[in-house]
Parts: structure tokens; C-alpha cells; sequence
């Protein structure tokens, strides 16, 4: 598998806490959405590292098309 299934077609707003690191699931096969929780074994996909720089709203990516990931560039609206 080397292309991401899409899991949503819309981002996933998550309220992130500075300094905390969160694992992105770039094969769109997680459970856990938008975050990794190890189904992407086998596909040759990886997660994507965040560590948020500040606490806010991140709007991570759910159609795992974007070109500014692990955020939503709105690709997701052209699907």
C-alpha cells in the first residue's frame, strides 16, 4: 500500500497542549483518528510527528491528502 486510505473528508479540530507531541496517522487506517495507533504496519506508510508550539486548535488532516501535513490545506473539498 503505498497510497493513505482516506479516512474523512473533513479535518479533525484537536485542542493541543504546548510542548505535548502527538502522532499523526498518515494511512488513514487508525481507529484513532487523526492520531496513529499502529494499523499502518504493513503498508509502508508512517505516522508524522507534531509537537505543538503552543496550545490551540489544529486542524489535522482527514482526507490524508494534504500537501502541508499533517494539517488540512483543504484538499479535502476537491475530493
Amino acid at each position: 500500500m503505498t497510497e493513505p486510505v482516506i479516512a474523512q473528508k473533513e479535518p479533525c479540530g484537536v485542542d493541543v497542549e504546548e510542548g505535548n507531541e502527538y502522532w499523526w496517522c498518515a494511512c488513514g487506517k487508525s481507529a484513532s483518528q487523526p492520531f496513529c495507533d499502529g494499523s499502518h504496519k504493513g503498508t509502508g506508510l508512517s505516522p508524522m510527528q507534531y509537537v505543538a508550539k503552543r496550545n490551540q486548535t489544529v486542524w489535522f488532516c482527514g482526507c490524508k491528502k494534504t500537501t502541508s501535513a499533517p494539517t488540512c490545506d483543504g484538499t479535502h473539498n476537491d475530493l
